[in-house]
């Protein structure tokens, strides 16, 4: 039997632990060791380089919210949108540098949502998590609502397929051809940086993207807004249900947390060159394809205004590299989605509501979890056809939520105890434009599908 020293001669920590119902005394010994292993854990996942950190949230930035750009623009009219991109760039950045500085305040490299919420409002992580959870869902349906969309152009134009009782004409085949061959073995990486490779061919079909738009503008050959209906300025009850589009288009908050945790040197100079070269390149894109893309197609131009090109090798290499981009993509949506909804789960357990840290999940959970995604949001692809009204109320509900609402909120009570400066007042404002495009958007949205 193993030498137990007298409870006199301990120090007075295990004393202390004894009384409080410990019945080894080297509990105390254990537990420094439990966190010196969850540390070198942390350190052992921390390897990504900010380059790859810019990669994925970049390509978390860029997904299904170029296609509705230019109709977007054209619910405000070519002036007015330029300057919005740029706003919501900037208070999406703004954000972003809140949530990181927030980051820095919790414990080793376990920063998330929930964890942050524990040093505010720790009864209302749930609720903050659970948001968060269902704005990444309806990003993923988004995205196989594109690549529906998509595949049976590029069947038409490839293999000259009319007859729309082909089953390759089918939206929903190619949904569930994605789905399985891709999506569901993409989707159960733990890693976000194990996505950085395939957040770089993305980023490829993002620029062919760009090279079609441009093209087509410059081109002789198409003739440039058929309607004859570009605005330089245009205003009416259009421009509520398209401001979420803004908001939608810079939303990678929600990985944010995930980027703070794997990069090697998370110190908040490099966390800002991340999020600054993320968002500017975003916005130089976003520019791009929403300006020349409105002027080339006018006012009516289709949510999904890649549907609108004539046909040709190069739109059809174009369409391809979409479909390939919302593929790749859905990962970068379905880990954020799987980590709240751990915090979720985490939150009816006695241990996570005593010490107010949630466990990370077993191999079951994490099976379940990503699964019931997969399926979840494969269910609702193959029921809903309106990419625009998707998008509409992600942006208006959980992007508002993630970008201005809890950033902001997060810093000013993180910092309570802090002399008013101005980042803490920007920090209030930033919360308070959010609530009101979150009632005002959503509003109209709801108007809006009331009447029609």
């Amino acid at each position: 039997m193993a030498d137990y020293k007298p409870v006199q001669d301990l120090p007075d920590e295990a004393v202390e632990m004894l009384d409080e119902g410990s019945h080894s005394p080297n509990a105390m010994i254990d537990q420094p060791k439990v966190e010196m292993q969850e540390q070198d854990t942390a350190r052992h996942r921390s390897t990504a380089s900010p380059s790859s950190s810019i990669v994925n949230l970049a390509n978390t930035v860029l997904g299904s919210g170029m296609l509705a750009m230019p109709s977007a623009v054209a619910s405000v009219g070519l002036i007015p949108a330029i300057f919005l991109i740029l706003f919501a760039a900037a208070t999406s950045a703004l954000g972003l540098y809140y949530l990181s500085r927030c980051a820095a305040r919790t414990e080793g490299r376990n920063a998330s949502f929930f964890a942050v919420s524990q040093l505010t409002w720790p009864s209302a992580a749930i609720f903050f998590d659970l948001a968060i959870a269902i704005k990444c869902f309806g990003v993923s349906v988004s995205y196989l609502l594109i690549i529906g969309d998509l595949m049976p152009t590029i069947i038409t134009s490839l293999a000259g397929i009319s007859n729309q009782d082909n089953i390759l004409l089918d939206r929903r085949f190619w949904i569930t051809v994605f789905t399985v061959t891709a999506i569901v073995p993409l989707s159960f990486m733990r890693k976000l940086d194990s996505l950085k490779y395939t957040s770089i061919v993305s980023l490829f079909a993002v620029a062919y993207l760009c090279a079609i738009v441009i093209w087509h503008f410059s081109s002789s050959n198409f003739i440039n807004d058929p309607t004859g209906n570009v605005e330089m300025v245009h205003f009416s009850t259009r421009f509520f249900r398209s401001l979420p589009v803004f908001v939608f288009a810079f939303t990678c908050h929600q990985n944010l947390f995930a980027v703070y945790n794997e990069l090697k040197d998370n110190s908040k100079h490099v966390m800002v060159t991340v999020i600054g070269i993320s968002i500017g390149s975003a916005t130089v894109i976003y520019e791009i394809i929403g300006t020349l893309g409105y002027l080339s197609l006018g006012k009516l131009v289709h949510p999904n205004f890649i549907l609108e090109y004539p046909s040709s090798v190069f739109v059809t290499g174009g369409r391809i590299a979409l479909v390939i981009l919302n593929t790749f993509s859905f990962p970068l949506q379905a880990h954020p989605c799987r980590a709240s909804l751990e915090k979720v789960i985490a939150c009816f357990k006695s241990n996570t509501r005593k010490n107010g840290k949630a466990p990370p999940p077993t191999p079951f959970q994490f099976f379940a979890m990503t699964t019931a995604i997969l399926i979840g949001s494969y269910i609702v692809a193959i029921t809903v056809t309106k990419l625009d009204l998707v998008l509409a109320f992600v942006g208006s509900t959980g992007s508002t939520l993630i970008s201005f609402i809890l950033p902001g909120l997060f810093y000013v009570k993180i910092n309570e105890n802090e002399p008013w400066n101005r980042e803490k007042i920007a920090a209030l404002c930033l919360a308070i434009y959010g609530v009101a495009v979150m009632v005002i958007c959503l509003t109209f949205n709801i108007i809006h599908i009331y009447q029609s």
